[in-house]
């Protein structure tokens, strides 16, 4: 009876151990996974993530907090950039834990920067209250050593199928640099409509990467013209020159 009784003990005890450290651990969904949804009040009304932008590309950014000068400046320009996003058939979203009131101030006094452009801007994507932490816990954007009630600056990519593409995490200190973020969706929807890869450092218009040899001797001997389309670099790197696409 004593032997259980410790037995007992020590499976509760290791169960409880177990459970504390994988309550520790961000769920972060992953590349190739289905982007997890949810439903929660923003300053554009209540979204459907990400069902309600349709067949678009979804960008969902997290920051750690309204009235902050990193995050007021990335916001800022984001919205300078709508048009192009739209342009590129991008939705985007952001959130923090942060309420829908104190979003809305926020929201308000940033447009109030903005209304002095040349032409005056109005923020026009959501911006999510998360004040209960749950899509930020859903998204892993609550990263423990640092905050575990401040978001870190998460950026999910995601396909117009629901698909999670690309994630990265900037620590709250370091903006985001926005136009890498214009530059990722380029290349995902350049390798998905092209079927081929982007190298190091690619930018539209550049050259891309073919995932196999690109032509038999057979089809080189019936269009000669293939030989002028690509090029190699070693002997495991071929390239499709852009000009052809």
């Amino acid at each position: 009876m004593k032997k259980t009784a410790i037995f007992l003990l020590i499976t509760i005890f290791s169960i409880g151990i177990i459970y504390a450290q994988n309550e520790k651990k961000p769920s972060i969904p992953l590349i190739g996974s289905e982007a997890p949804s949810f439903t929660a009040e923003t300053t554009n009304g209540t979204l459907n993530f990400p069902y309600d932008f349709g067949k678009k590309w979804k960008v969902l950014l997290s920051h750690p907090g309204d009235f902050t000068p990193v995050c007021t400046s990335e916001i800022i320009e984001l919205a300078k950039m709508q048009n192009q996003l739209q342009e590129m058939g991008i939705e985007v979203a952001v959130l923090s834990t942060d309420n829908k009131k104190h979003h809305q101030l926020w929201k308000d006094s940033m447009e109030e920067v903005l209304s002095n452009e040349p032409v005056p801007v109005k923020i026009k994507f959501p911006l999510i209250d998360d004040e209960n932490m749950v899509i930020s816990k859903l998204y892993g954007m609550l990263h423990s050593p640092v905050s575990t009630s401040r978001d870190v600056r998460g950026v999910f990519v995601i396909n117009p199928d629901n698909i999670v593409e690309a994630t990265y995490f900037y620590p709250m200190s370091i903006g985001r640099n926005l136009n890498e973020l214009v530059r990722t969706v380029q290349a995902l929807q350049t390798a998905q409509a092209s079927n081929l890869f982007t190298p190091v450092n690619w930018e539209p218009g550049k050259d891309l990467l073919v995932p196999h040899f690109p032509y038999t001797k057979e089809e080189l001997a019936k269009n000669k013209d293939l030989a002028n389309e690509f090029y190699n670099v070693g002997s495991y790197m071929w390239y499709k020159k852009a000009y052809k696409q």
